[in-house]
């Protein structure tokens, strides 16, 4: 094999090259960053680089638009297969909705939270959730403390009203 059969091959993948460096910086950021807004660009770069993979593999040498033509020729055009442009339509666009939801998430945390900040968030939830629970176990023991009162304020309302019936056929 040879140095320029090597650099056609690579060259001639040079669009599956660039998919997988999006997609490995895509990753890596979402991974290794603890911001909430880094994570969503990462998302958004893996994103586009499926993008970039799915319109490449669309792609067809020699070909035209999906347009049809008439007159003289047009039998032998070779088209290009129009669905995974369209598929990548529609996935920009769910893809643009989705980002944005996770901003006003993000913006929603940071206004929840005071910080965007992945292990901030998730200290500032666990420290809610020890005062849910020690206030959860303190409302529960009111409450048990009450049943037993109430119970034992029946028990004694029962032997008072034992007393007066028993006064009452004595008399």
């Amino acid at each position: 094999m040879s140095l320029a059969s090597i650099a056609d091959n690579f060259f001639g993948l040079f669009n599956y090259w660039v998919v997988i460096l999006l997609m490995m910086i895509g990753f890596y950021t979402v991974i290794s960053h603890d911001n909430l807004v880094k994570k969503l660009i990462g998302l958004n770069l893996f994103q586009t680089a499926v993008f970039v993979f799915y319109i490449s593999m669309g792609k067809i040498s020699g070909s035209t638009a999906p347009i049809l033509m008439s007159g003289k020729g047009s039998e032998d055009v070779l088209y290009a297969h129009p669905l995974p442009h369209v598929l990548i339509l529609t996935a920009i666009v769910v893809g643009v909705s989705t980002t944005a939801l996770g901003l006003a998430l993000v913006v929603r945390i940071n206004e929840a939270y005071g910080s965007i900040e992945e292990d901030d968030v998730l200290e500032a939830d666990f420290e809610t959730q020890e005062e849910e629970t020690e206030e959860e176990a303190e409302r529960m023991a009111r409450a048990e403390a009450r049943q037993e009162r109430e119970s034992a304020q029946q028990d004694h309302d029962d032997g008072r009203e034992e007393e007066d019936d028993d006064r009452e056929t004595r008399s």
